[in-house]
């Protein structure tokens, strides 16, 4: 019996982990489907979620069947397709799967599956070959794999023993003693036609390049509304702001680099560490309470007719001017058969991308509180359903840009403090940058 595809998903039912063995279901629609049940189920049954993880779990109608094992708050899920499918099977291999991964990894965690993502795509390769499951001993599977991978928990001398940084040689010397920290944030949203976020999602992080002397110690502080969850609880980034106040940016999924002193950080709320020499990523993140107005705005009035298509697209920016978002481009939907394409922008550049099916319109600098509009239109040689067509010009305006100077969720760096033994002078530099990583606008 073949396995269609393999799910890992955390506690709240979101997708860690999708590998697709047959192409006969869409995973994304799967793992939705088992995050809704999950939250049904949740709430008609307080918080049991027996029901989601029995033997053989039908979705959508029976559209396909889950197999489901709850390991460490992740789900374990295998996809099957067939109504006839046999959940004894399909159990036995999620089962041994979680085995591998404690044997590779030590602890079978969010985090270690989250550290080990390129492993665990060549272990599922591995493990079943177009869904037939194949080898599932570890000590075979080292054969194949040769990636490198991360063990939780795995001992390491104190360093008070030692008397080493393992992640900075002594004696590094730089004429010119600068530490350069970018904070980069991506956002996600899908916007409504009028105006709504529908959805949006904010990751950061902050990438740090390190030219300085000796052994230097850093100290970094954020801006008092950033809380940064640590065990269930949150903990200020700096400042002496309690979690619950109005405006706190509530950052979760943090991750530091290893240089980060965490004791420190758990009794004085500093972020203080001895860097690495060049570049490295100190700490990357989520904001968990993300609700961030939207950036730009687009809007397009489409006048279509048997043998031409007619546009009229406005677009606005929407965050505070003295701004100014660089390389904005927009992909507007547009019919596949459409040619001889004729428009005009007030800034910018537009062309045709028929291998995209969209209008590609550039614009190099979009200052804030701006509105921009392009007009023009296409031939329609063929005779198409009128009705097949509307469905693809109101496919979403796909929108990419980045704002410099500019963090979408608020995060600042207040201070960012260097201390050598050898006393010289040093030059701090701090950039912010936001950049959309899938941003849409739904047309009406």
């Amino acid at each position: 019996m073949a396995i269609t595809a393999v799910l890992i998903l955390d506690s709240r039912g979101r997708l860690l982990i999708a590998r697709d063995f047959r192409g006969e279901v869409d995973l994304q629609e799967a793992a939705e489907a088992f995050r809704v049940e999950l939250e049904r189920n949740a709430w008609s049954k307080g918080g049991d979620d027996a029901a989601v993880t029995a033997p053989l779990l039908p979705i959508k109608n029976g559209a396909y069947y889950f197999a489901t094992v709850k390991h460490n708050d992740l789900y374990f899920i295998a996809v099957d397709a067939s109504p006839y499918s046999f959940g004894g099977t399909l159990i036995a291999f999620i089962t041994s799967l979680i085995r591998v991964f404690g044997e590779y990894f030590g602890k079978v965690v969010e985090e270690s599956v989250r550290d080990n993502f390129v492993v665990i795509y060549e272990l599922l390769d591995e493990m079943a070959d177009f869904g037939y499951p194949q080898t599932t001993e570890s000590k075979i599977l080292q054969e194949y794999i040769v990636q490198d991978y991360h063990v939780m928990d795995q001992p390491k001398p104190p360093v008070a023993v030692t008397n080493a940084v393992s992640w900075r040689s002594e004696g590094i010397r730089h004429n010119r003693n600068e530490v350069f920290l970018d904070v980069i944030e991506t956002v996600s949203m899908v916007i409504g036609p009028q105006g709504n976020v529908l959805r949006a999602s904010i990751n950061g992080s902050i990438m740090v390049k390190c030219f300085l002397s000796g052994m230097p110690e850093l100290k970094l502080g954020l801006n008092e509304k950033v809380q940064i969850e640590q065990g269930g609880s949150a903990a200020n980034g700096g400042g002496g702001s309690n979690s619950n106040a109005a405006g706190a940016i509530e950052l979760e999924d943090v991750k530091f680099h290893q240089c980060v002193k965490l004791s420190k950080f758990e009794t004085e709320r500093l972020i203080s560490f001895i860097p690495p020499d060049g570049e490295f990523e100190l700490m990357s993140y989520r904001v968990a309470n993300a609700a961030p107005k939207p950036l730009f705005s687009a809007d397009a009035v489409i006048d279509l007719a048997p043998h031409k298509i007619d546009y009229l697209v406005r677009t606005r920016s929407l965050f505070r001017s003295g701004l100014t978002a660089n390389e904005v481009s927009l992909w507007v939907p547009v019919p596949e058969d459409a040619d001889s394409p004729k428009f005009q922008v007030n800034s910018g550049r537009v062309k045709y991308a028929p291998e995209k099916d969209a209008l590609h319109w550039r614009i190099k600098q979009f200052p804030g509180q701006r509105e921009n509009n392009l007009q023009g239109g296409f031939r329609l040689p063929s005779v198409a359903n009128v009705d097949s067509r509307n469905r693809v010009i109101r496919r979403p305006i796909q929108i990419q840009f980045e704002i410099p100077y500019f963090t979408a969720s608020g995060i600042q760096v207040r201070y960012l403090k260097v201390w050598s033994r050898e006393g010289y002078t040093s030059y701090p530099w701090v950039r912010y940058i936001t950049r959309a990583n899938d941003y849409e606008i739904r047309l009406s």
